[in-house]
């Protein structure tokens, strides 16, 4: 199990490797907006690693891409939905309703 941690709630949560943060959010119950059901197409999931980069997957091109396109990415922006949890913890930083396009 891969301990996450979500910020401003203050949850850490176990979860699985291999799953994605938001499925692995959602799983500790709390609200993420999605308007693309998970496939990295609005960038309503966009967060930040604010700890244990190296614990989740590398960025691919579709995610890129939407980042890309998204006011306020930063170094450590990622989308929820495209980011997979490896084996070490992980903190993150919801942004609300200001992350989406």
């Amino acid at each position: 199990m891969t301990a996450l941690t979500i910020l401003p709630q203050g949850i850490t949560f176990e979860a699985t490797p291999g799953m994605s943060l938001l499925a692995a959010i959602k799983a500790a119950g709390v609200a993420l907006m999605t308007k693309c059901e998970g496939q990295g197409k609005c960038g309503a999931c966009h967060l930040f690693v604010q700890e244990g980069r190296k614990g989740i997957s590398k960025i691919q091109r579709t995610e890129n891409e939407m980042l890309d396109t998204i006011v306020g990415v930063g170094s450590k922006s990622r989308l929820a939905c495209q980011a997979t949890l490896g084996e070490e913890p992980v903190t993150v930083e919801l942004l609300g309703f200001k992350s989406g396009v």
